[in-house]
């Protein structure tokens, strides 16, 4: 765990909200100088704190698409079984989220895909052909009331 002081958390707060802010607006918005400013992010990115900085979109908006929210179960519970499952799901494009859960599945994946058809043939072809993937259920989305990646810095 990283100890985080007010400036780390408002420089971390003004970035979430906006990525593309330059040096100067961050600092100014931080209440510190450019130098500073320019300083504490690049010592935040070292750190790991700031993965990267994207541009989020609105896939509604530039193509139909189909989210699905996918609990995979697999045969065998062993650490070698799941880091190769786990690196196949991180490999595809269609995947937005993976994540390794307790009591319950062992994997909940997010995806976004154009349409039916493509679904079934990411399924297909990553879970069907698996020999290790015995269940795999889904749930697909009808209204997303909320998205959010903003990490709360408090």
């Amino acid at each position: 765990m990283i100890a985080l002081d007010d400036l780390d958390k408002r420089i971390l707060e003004q970035l979430q909200e906006d990525a593309s802010l330059t040096n100067q607006e961050l600092a100014e918005r931080v209440f510190a100088s450019a130098p500073t400013c320019l300083r504490r992010v690049r010592q935040l990115e070292q750190m790991g704190v700031i993965q990267k900085r994207v541009v989020l979109v609105d896939a509604d908006k530039i193509a139909p698409s189909l989210t699905a929210i996918v609990e995979i179960n697999l045969m065998q519970q062993s650490a070698e079984v799941f880091n190769d499952f786990e690196k196949l799901l991180v490999a595809e494009s269609a995947i937005l989220q993976c994540y390794r859960v307790s009591s319950g599945p062992d994997f909940i994946v997010v995806m976004q895909v154009a349409d039916m058809n493509a679904y079934h043939e990411l399924v297909n072809r990553l879970f069907t052909s698996h020999h290790h993937v015995r269940n795999v259920r889904t749930f697909f989305s009808t209204h997303r009331s909320k998205f959010e990646t903003k990490v709360a810095v408090e």
